[in-house]
């Protein structure tokens, strides 16, 4: 099966912002190529390094939350339930 890569990096975007701590700083767990895509895109800063962790960008910070409201919000409950 082939994969959409965007909507890989979309997901790997979503998951940053959504699990992110201090205004931006997230722990970088995820696949090497699709951080380097998010870093040469300006949604992260860069991926490579010692450090454990990489900064959202503003404009990651921004995408990566609406893309998380799309992909993780609970529907509301009805009164019909």
């Amino acid at each position: 099966m082939e994969y959409d890569d965007q909507l890989i990096e979309d997901a790997v975007l979503a998951l940053l912002a959504t699990f992110s701590f201090n205004n931006g700083n997230a722990w970088k767990g995820f696949d090497f190529q699709v951080m380097n895509k998010l870093h040469e895109k300006a949604f992260i800063t860069k991926p490579w390094g010692k450090a454990k962790s990489v900064w959202l960008t503003p404009e990651g910070m921004e995408r990566g939350r609406m893309i998380a409201d799309q992909l993780f919000t609970k529907p509301e409950k009805s009164d019909r339930t």
